[in-house]
């Protein structure tokens, strides 16, 4: 297989890290190009085998399906009785992973993809768009339309969740050549383009991608459209930033010509510096440059001493997860290839100074308090809300210049709450520092168990959120199997075929990302 240059892109990691601008990507990798010792990747790999064990604990022994969560004692009666097509995706690309990895045999990988994928043939979709609805029942395969508790499902099609689950089945058909035709059998159908609004700016530029839609009526407001001329009902809201998770259904829709490829730079990189947009956390700075034909504000937040292009929260889910299947920063060395890195800056800088919390990492998981919440570093995020990086929700608002004052500019930071999978998204740009916080989350705060790392913890009080999540455990694994089995996913996702669409796309640009001097 083609090596990926993840050793460039830590080495540019590390001159961010010092102050210094970044280079560029080149070259190939593997895991002692990172700088990891051989203690380094015994730890690595341990972890991923521990990882592992969860998705074996998490998936039905008769469909092959995941569910969307385990307990930490990891007993099958826990699971959570229902799936989703990211968590089936999920467990498909760590099989690969783990295959990979050695910690499964390839005969055991290649029945549990098969069987995963016979059953995915059997579950009901939207026929017209060929896309798969939110919910599953993972013992079944059925469609659900209650959740176990009893709550009511209007069964949805995910854009997002769709992109994940297509991502899966390119990494399979690729990766495993003897289920290539039962893996594109189930891709072949997939259109993204049942996502794309193509008149959403009046046909002045490339529309945007929608939330989803419903196939019968919600309670909410919706708009009514079609589908391959079938009648759908659309959400509300489109996804109208770059930097986000959305940019996976977008690349595997250019990748596969179902979108046109200016569709990219519809995106917004921030949206503009200008008061109709105070309600944002802080004002961007940047420059307007053109790519096919599309003005593009190349605007970045400011944040000790970098200029980075944010995600809507500032977590490292939106940021990085892409960066799994599509190697961004070789691709776009001038774009992704700064911004990754300054991100993972941001998190460590945030987490061990700014808010002296020791530990560093934050993105959406389970609430250690509760259920599920969204975490991350507030200050590179648009939303005015925030995602906030402690259990207290701690809001930072630095104000918008010329146009309303700050608010919150130098808050107080309590009880952060970091999430193991974020340093593992960060292993190809800061691997010291990544491995470094998981070995104090393992041994210091003993967040810890036969499943792996657990969910996420809030470590000023140690109150841990004891289960596991396909979707979490799937991005250890991704990362591991890039790391540490030489480019797994960015091989098996990023063939010839769709390098050839997407490097020229996005290697053209330029973001406003940097350090500044």
């Amino acid at each position: 297989m083609r090596l990926r240059p993840l050793a460039a892109a830590a080495a540019a990691a590390a001159l961010l890290l010092t102050g210094a601008t970044t280079a560029s990507a080149g070259g190939s990798h593997h895991d002692d190009d990172l700088g990891l010792t051989r203690h380094d990747r015994a730890d690595l790999h341990r972890w991923g085998v521990d990882t592992w064990a969860s998705f074996v604990a998490m998936t039905d022994e008769t469909t092959g399906l995941p569910a969307d969560n385990i307990d930490a004692s990891l007993d099958p009666a826990t699971r959570s009785g229902y799936t989703s097509p990211t968590n089936i995706g999920a467990y498909l690309w760590s099989t690969v992973s783990a295959e990979e990895l050695g910690i499964i045999g390839k005969r055991e990988a290649r029945q549990r993809l098969k069987q995963t994928l016979t059953t995915i043939a059997t579950m009901e979709r939207h026929e017209p768009s060929g896309m798969f609805y939110n919910w599953y029942d993972e013992a079944t395969g059925a469609k659900l339309v209650t959740f176990p508790n009893g709550e009511t499902i209007y069964p949805f099609l995910s854009s997002v969740d769709n992109g994940w689950f297509a991502a899966a089945l390119m990494v399979v058909a690729t990766a495993e050549p003897s289920l290539r035709r039962q893996a594109n059998a189930l891709l072949e159908p997939m259109d993204f383009a049942a996502f794309y609004d193509a008149n959403q700016f009046g046909g002045t530029k490339p529309g945007l991608m929608r939330g989803g839609f419903w196939a019968a009526p919600p309670p909410q407001e919706t708009d009514p459209g079609t589908v391959a001329g079938s009648p759908v009902f659309f959400t509300k809201n489109h996804y109208d930033i770059t930097n986000s998770e959305p940019r996976i259904a977008s690349y595997i829709g250019i990748a596969r010509g179902q979108i046109p490829p200016a569709h990219y730079f519809a995106t917004a990189r921030t949206f503009p510096a200008s008061c109709d947009w105070a309600w944002l956390e802080q004002r961007p700075v940047g420059v307007t440059r053109t790519y096919e034909g599309i003005e593009v504000f190349e605007g970045a937040f400011t944040y000790r001493g970098m200029r980075i292009v944010p995600t809507w929260g500032g977590d490292m889910f939106e940021e990085l997860m892409p960066d799994l299947f599509v190697p961004e920063a070789e691709w776009a060395p001038k774009s992704w290839g700064v911004n990754h890195p300054l991100a993972v800056r941001a998190h460590i800088e945030h987490g061990l100074i700014e808010a002296g919390y020791g530990y560093w990492g934050f993105s959406p998981a389970s609430d250690p308090f509760a259920n599920y919440d969204v975490y991350g570093v507030d200050a590179i995020g648009m939303n005015p809300e925030g995602y906030p990086s402690d259990a207290e929700k701690t809001n930072v608002d630095a104000g918008y210049e010329g146009c309303r004052p700050a608010t919150n500019p130098t808050p107080t930071f309590k009880d952060g709450v970091v999430t193991p999978h974020a340093s593992f998204l960060a292993l190809p740009y800061a691997p010291r520092e990544a491995v470094d916080n998981l070995r104090k989350i393992e041994t210091v705060l003993g967040a810890y168990g036969d499943g792996g790392f657990y969910d996420a913890v809030a470590v000023r009080t140690n109150t841990q959120a004891k289960r596991y999540l396909s979707l979490d455990q799937g991005m250890v694994l991704g990362a591991l199997g890039n790391v540490l089995g030489g480019g797994i996913l960015h091989d098996s996702f990023g063939t010839r075929q769709v390098e050839k669409v997407l490097r020229p796309l996005i290697g053209q640009e330029e973001f406003g990302a940097g350090v500044v001097k």
